[in-house]
């Protein structure tokens, strides 16, 4: 019977319906799959029926009815669950039914990417998602999945749900052929044995007869039911010019079932039917492994969105009511009992309380939040109650942000995949080619073993592990790299960390905590340490620098400040009444040199003058990161040189350089210095670059890998190749062991 050409379905309408494809008319089952065919042709995108490897799916629902209800989706309430908004660009992640190999994947890409107001499509045909930007002042997204749906798939905007249920019923359909494979392989077995025994002992022929029979039949459904997804894969991979792996595993089992068939009607010769089951059994065993392996990497970056809970307590006029989630707005109060999950992206307004952010970072130790402080949708509010303002919704929450991260990192294909895909190509055919010579060569030695000789070869060099590794390993290590907290923004991260020889960090924020705070207050004359303090907090208010941050708990708001003159890297000064006030360096507050000379190295201290009379310092205290030491000793061990590269000028930098082992120190740089330095290091190394702040994000773009603390500056995170969520530097170590794994696999 002819098959449709687009589907691979029965054509039960005769010539009806047809399109011709590559000069040839081709025949369609019905006239949705002639729609879609006609659709790609005009395209002109005939190279998607040459490279796929697998048929298209039957098209019976393109009618105009349910076209139309795709308008839904440019709803703006409807929108805000699913679509981020970035200026005038908007994304959304796109779950598409209809994927069946990477040929649909280029299809999809080639059929968007021309279309005006679209401005960028990732497909991942392993996760059936698509990654779709687009200007909505040109395109609508209802437009989109219009033009996605003529040319056979049906997209809608990524549902976790119907995600899963999808991948439930694909799991439950591979388990039943797996399941089926191992039944009939125990059971051909058992006769096996059985005719084992009748090579050392006399047999008779009708019980051997029997035994063929009976082993014939409980291997058929195995041959024709639970193999055919490679039956299939290697009829999709000839038709389109090429080979793959699974034609010399088609060939191995079809042709051992079938010469088995032969020899038991004959009844002469020998029969390997439990062979056939067994080698099905095992390679379906393996691909099965392989479909877990991404689906629970797959699941468990999507399950971030069902952390966020479906109701909130909103606080307006002093009463509490409870609403769905969907229904915030930015700008509401919402009450965070203890032990509830907070709703949204928010601002603390009133309360005290710690929060446990161990889905976002993987620290399970909870985080103290006071006012002023930011929380997280799908973070756990742990001791008091809190009142929190929000911030963000929907797709511009963090959490949406980590899974836009993610998937953007699992579309792009690393260099070694591609590499692999080419050497999966040659190797199936050098695997034929010697088959083909292995036959040949046995006819002359001894012609009744050359079949069978034959397909032990192909049956031995099944190179399954080629095609399968790549890709799993980057799917899994990307689930990996979510535990822990670590965000890979950019393609080729896995081979990037795996190449790093030298690492450079920056000091303040990225070894330290970068949260200063005040320690020792030391007077001279008439003033106190609750006036100096007072007179600190007066001049540096305004100012959003982390020593200015650091006096914010002491502003009384008592004095009128005027005349603020900054003066970066020295110093702040300014006129309290009519005296002048300066604070900052000692060199910058006061022309006394014995007060300079005798600053200590192991904290920071600044200074303050009234007049030009110095009456205090105040120690500065930023302590190192708990992991700091151990990460370095860490990439130490692996053979990794460091630097450090801060814009400090103190010698608390050469301080703190010594404590922790690392010799060569830079201090005092300029931006621009710093991409200097990573310039000068690239001539011999790979370069890695922490760093935190706005100022760090010249060097950031420009270092081979770039690496952002998740509490660092928004400019720094945008130029970063990876983003630690959780602020704790060892995963870094953690981040390379996964990579050279990954590498490995």
């Amino acid at each position: 019977m002819t098959s449709c050409f687009h589907c691979n379905e029965p054509v039960l309408t005769g010539e009806q319906f047809t399109t011709v494809i590559n000069g040839q008319p081709q025949p369609m089952c019905c006239p949705g799959c002639q729609a879609v065919s006609q659709a790609i042709m005009d395209a002109g995108l005939s190279s998607y029926y040459q490279f796929r490897s697998e048929p298209g799916n039957r098209q019976t629902a393109l009618i105009p009815e349910q076209l139309s209800q795709y308008s839904a989706y440019d709803l703006p309430e409807v929108q805000q669950d699913f679509v981020h908004k970035q200026g005038a660009i908007d994304s959304t992640s796109l779950s598409i039914d209809g994927i069946t190999c990477a040929a649909c994947a280029w299809l999809i890409e080639h059929k968007l990417k021309p279309i005006a107001g679209v401005t960028n499509v990732l497909v991942n045909s392993t996760t059936q998602r698509a990654l779709v930007s687009w200007d909505s002042q040109i395109i609508q997204l209802s437009e989109i999945l219009q033009i996605i749906s003529k040319i056979g798939y049906q997209a809608a905007p990524y549902q976790v749900d119907e995600q899963e249920k999808q991948s439930k019923a694909d799991s439950r359909k591979f388990l039943l052929r797996l399941g089926l494979a191992g039944f009939a392989t125990m059971q051909v077995m058992m006769f096996a044995l059985a005719l084992y025994t009748g090579y050392f002992t006399d047999l008779d022929v009708e019980f051997r007869d029997y035994f063929r029979w009976v082993s014939l039949i409980f291997a058929a459904p195995v041959v024709l039911y639970s193999a055919q997804p490679f039956y299939f894969s290697a009829l999709r991979s000839l038709l389109s010019g090429k080979l793959n792996m699974d034609v010399s595993v088609s060939i191995a089992i079809l042709g051992a079932y079938i010469a088995s068939c032969v020899a038991t009607i004959q009844a002469n010769g020998e029969v390997y039917f439990e062979s056939v089951s067994m080698f099905t059994f095992f390679l379906l065993l393996g691909r099965y492994f392989e479909q877990t392996a991404r689906q629970k990497a797959s699941v468990s970056s999507s399950n971030l969105h069902k952390l966020v809970p479906l109701t909130a307590h909103l606080y307006r006029d002093g009463e509490i009511t409870e609403i769905a989630a969907k229904q915030l707005v930015i700008g509401d109060i919402i009450l965070v009992k203890p032990g509830e999950v907070i709703a949204a992206d928010a601002e603390v307004v009133n309360g005290l309380s710690s929060v446990n952010e161990a889905m976002l970072t993987g620290e399970q130790m909870p985080i103290g939040k006071q006012i002023n402080d930011t929380v997280y949708a799908g973070t756990i509010n742990v001791e008091q109650p809190l009142q929190v303002k929000v911030t963000a919704l929907g797709q511009d929450q963090l959490v949406a942000e980590i899974i836009r991260l993610q998937e953007l990192a699992s579309n792009n294909k690393p260099a070694i995949a591609l590499v692999a895909d080419r050497l999966a190509r040659y190797f199936s055919a050098t695997i034929l080619s010697i088959a083909a010579l292995t036959y040949i060569v046995w006819l002359f030695i001894s012609a009744d073993d050359a079949f069978w000789i034959t397909l032990s070869v192909l049956v031995a060099t099944c190179p399954c592990a080629l095609a399968l590794a790549t890709p799993t390993a980057v799917t899994c290590a990307t689930a990996i790299f979510t535990k822990l907290g670590v965000i890979p923004r950019k393609a080729g991260i896995f081979e990037k960390l795996t190449k790093i020889d030298h690492v450079v960090f920056d000091k303040t924020g990225t070894l330290t905590c970068g949260q200063l705070s005040i320690g020792e207050v030391q007077t001279f004359g008439e003033y106190s340490s609750e006036q100096v303090l007072s007179l600190a907090a007066a001049i540096e208010q305004g100012s959003l620098h982390p020593i200015a941050l650091a006096f914010k708990p002491f502003y009384d708001n008592k004095h009128l400040v005027e005349n603020v003159d900054h003066h970066i890297g020295l110093g702040i000064r300014a006129s309290i009444g009519q005296r002048q006030v300066c604070i900052g360096t000692a060199q910058f507050v006061t022309p006394d040199a014995n007060v300079a000379a005798s600053q200590a190295i192991e904290t920071q201290w600044i200074y303050l003058s009234v007049d030009n009379k110095l009456i205090a310092k105040i120690e500065m205290l930023d302590e190192l990161r708990v992991d700091s030491l151990a990460t370095v000793n860490s990439l130490k061990a692996a053979n990794i040189k460091l630097s450090i590269a801060s814009g400090d000028n103190s010698g608390h930098v050469e301080f703190l350089a010594s404590k922790l082992g690392i010799s060569d120190v830079h201090s005092g740089l300029s931006p621009q210095d710093k991409l200097a330095l990573v310039n000068q290091l690239q001539q011999q190394a790979n370069v890695a670059m922490f760093g935190d702040g706005i100022n760090d994000a010249p060097v950031l773009a420009g270092a081979n890998l770039s690496v952002a603390m998740g509490s660092g500056s928004a400019i720094a995170k945008n130029s970063a190749d990876l983003i630690l969520l959780g602020d704790h530097l060892s995963r870094f170590n953690d981040a390379i062991d996964v990579a050279k794994q990954t590498q490995r696999i």
